[in-house]
């Protein structure tokens, strides 16, 4: 602001990330309120985006809760996330011309990545295995890869989709330029 007083958080960002907390928990108001040594009052109003918190309350509020201070008052995860083309985090392999850009890290609590993969004709890709459990899942935009399992791999076109284990050495190869696929990795 331009009286140099500091921005207040959103209160509707606190009652929501409040009662979603509370929920995960599994706990009551007047529990959350015991447990924190608050009014239950106090966590109505919070709830209700009508309350005023400190600091203080809101440090209280996520130790009873077991989750970090900035559960509380991060700003909300868009509802939509767009990534173009040709943009993101790419990697590149120093093997091959494989190029995968993270489209979605695992959030926490769920362990999967997604990944845009731009591959050309010429070098093969390998993969060592992974941690033991994971699972690739792909999905072919454009052109042509065989992809799979050491001695188990599938030649595949756009539209086709394919998973097998990742916990195993396997392999990536285009066979037509400009091939594009969507790689899941599930970590189970």
């Amino acid at each position: 602001m331009s009286d140099g007083t500091p921005p207040r958080l959103p209160l509707d960002w606190i009652a929501a990330a409040l009662r979603r907390e509370r929920t995960r928990a599994g706990l009551s108001l007047t529990e959350l309120a015991k447990r924190a040594g608050i009014a239950k009052s106090t966590l109505s109003q919070l709830e209700a985006a009508t309350g005023n918190p400190s600091m203080e309350t809101i440090w209280a509020l996520a130790v009873a809760l077991g989750v970090p201070f900035s559960a509380l008052v991060e700003p909300p995860a868009p509802a939509v996330q767009v990534i173009r083309a040709g943009r993101g985090p790419t990697v590149h392999s120093e093997q091959s011309s494989y190029a995968a850009t993270l489209l979605s890290a695992s959030p926490p609590g769920a362990r999967r990545d997604i990944y845009g993969v731009g591959l050309e004709p010429g070098t093969v890709r390998s993969s060592a295995p992974h941690i033991p459990g994971t699972v690739e899942h792909i999905v072919v935009s454009a052109g042509r890869v065989e992809a799979g399992p050491v001695g188990e791999s599938v030649r595949l076109g756009p539209g086709d989709y394919m998973a097998y284990r990742g916990d195993v050495p396997h392999t990536y190869e285009a066979l037509e330029p400009g091939t594009e696929f969507v790689l899941i990795m599930q970590h189970v």
